[in-house]
């Protein structure tokens, strides 16, 4: 558990559970996941973005990239996908709603064919009101972005909303805190 970390260029390998971004604010550029089930999970505050993900689910048995926590609308995390590529062996969930305001976006991100039409999962909230929860798919591409069977309740944020989530100024370092980075990380 951290506050304030950035990863450049890493690579986390695992089945369940990969990378625990429970909570605090980090900044993931150009690194690699690899899961099955749930394999980013917590209630950090992140960004994520020129990420590889790479789905290794079983046949019969979709996998979770993303089981966000987030725990009230005063809850300042989520997890935001920017720019990032998605591929695998299996079928998976974008994500699956660990608490009752989870939020999730991805954008301009590249979906291949690994994700199950659904694209979300109401897990622990089935049943459920789920108009606190934030899933959201913005200006994604490729054959694993068609919405036409997705569930009913992913968001369409605004313009405003979108602004303000991708970008790290507004979202994660509002203290400043990645402008005391060593030039040579922060140029990235």
């Amino acid at each position: 558990m951290a506050d304030k970390a950035w990863f450049y260029g890493c690579s986390f390998i695992s089945v369940q559970d990969t990378l625990a971004d429970f909570v605090g604010r980090h900044y993931f550029k150009n690194c690699y996941i690899e899961g099955a089930i749930g394999f980013i999970w917590g209630r950090g505050q992140s960004i994520y973005e020129t990420l590889s993900t790479h789905n290794k689910s079983r046949p019969l048995l979709p996998g979770f990239i993303t089981t966000q926590g987030r725990q009230s609308e005063q809850d300042t995390s989520g997890f935001v996908f920017k720019y990032c590529t998605i591929k695998g062996d299996g079928l998976a969930y974008l994500g699956r709603a660990y608490r009752g305001y989870s939020r999730v976006v991805f954008y301009a991100t590249s979906i291949s064919n690994v994700i199950v039409p659904q694209e979300w999962n109401a897990w622990l909230n089935k049943g459920k009101s789920m108009d606190k929860i934030t899933f959201a798919e913005v200006n994604c591409t490729e054959e694993g972005a068609n919405k036409q069977a997705r569930v009913g309740w992913d968001k369409n944020l605004s313009d405003r909303e979108i602004a303000f989530l991708v970008k790290p100024k507004t979202f994660i370092v509002r203290d400043g805190w990645m402008t005391t980075l060593p030039s040579s990380l922060a140029s990235l």
